[in-house]
């Protein structure tokens, strides 16, 4: 499951920020800080939305802070449950994701209330998976925002043409490549997904990476089980 965790992550990250993106007015739920060109260009007088996309930044920051302090609290007497809980907080937080979506639809302005909860509540589950990582101080590669991740892949083309793969140190390039285009394809593949099933189905398109996320929950959640009761 390991291996495959960074590419079902980067499917949820590109699956739920094209939906915020297609139905909030180009409001980036997981790639957060592009909402600052957007406000540049709204600031402007090309855009629109500028109050849903200033509230993005704190809400991103709410939802870190609040997988912190989740963490903490659980560390102290069940430190197995932790990434469990991760992937139920973001997973309850895209469920009112969907509920407010679906209360503001149809969605046209940008500026009602229930719409603005909207944002700041997608913004959040996402800050949560943005956290999830360096809380649980996993070493896999980044999976909302794919900048970084396209950078290390041309790196790595020119290093294995530069050196080869028949090394060890060639050996762990070509499998970090396997792995970061993974992630990729998984990013690609769920902003098209996400976008189809927006258009299809509305907010209601935000219950496919629900589902995914509890099926994590579960999974981790039976693997600290079963270590339990091995020891």
């Amino acid at each position: 499951m390991n291996r495959h965790q960074d590419t079902i992550l980067a499917l949820i990250a590109g699956y739920v920020d094209t939906v915020g993106f297609v139905a909030l007015f180009g409001l980036f739920t997981a790639h957060v800080t592009g909402n600052f060109v957007l406000i540049g260009a709204e600031a402007a007088g090309v855009g629109q939305g500028v109050l849903l996309k200033l509230l993005a930044f704190p809400s991103f920051i709410v939802g870190i802070a609040l997988s912190s302090v989740m963490v903490k609290f659980l560390e102290r007497n069940h430190s197995d449950r932790t990434e469990a809980a991760l992937y139920l907080l973001q997973a309850s937080l895209l469920v009112l994701f969907l509920i407010t979506g679906t209360l503001a639809t149809p969605v046209v302005d940008p500026a009602v209330p229930m719409v603005l909860l909207c944002g700041v509540l997608g913004t959040m589950a996402m800050g949560v998976q943005n956290a999830h990582s360096k809380l649980r101080q996993m070493t896999g590669l980044p999976n909302t925002v794919m900048t970084g991740n396209v950078t290390q892949v041309v790196l790595d083309l020119v290093e294995l043409i530069h050196r080869g793969s028949a090394s060890g140190h060639g050996q762990q390039v070509r499998e970090r490549l396997k792995a970061t285009l993974a992630a990729m394809a998984g990013f690609a593949g769920g902003a098209i997904a996400g976008a189809f099933a927006y258009v299809t189905f509305s907010f209601a398109s935000i219950a496919l990476p629900v589902a995914v996320l509890l099926g994590l929950a579960w999974i981790r959640r039976s693997g600290a089980a079963s270590r339990q009761s091995v020891i």
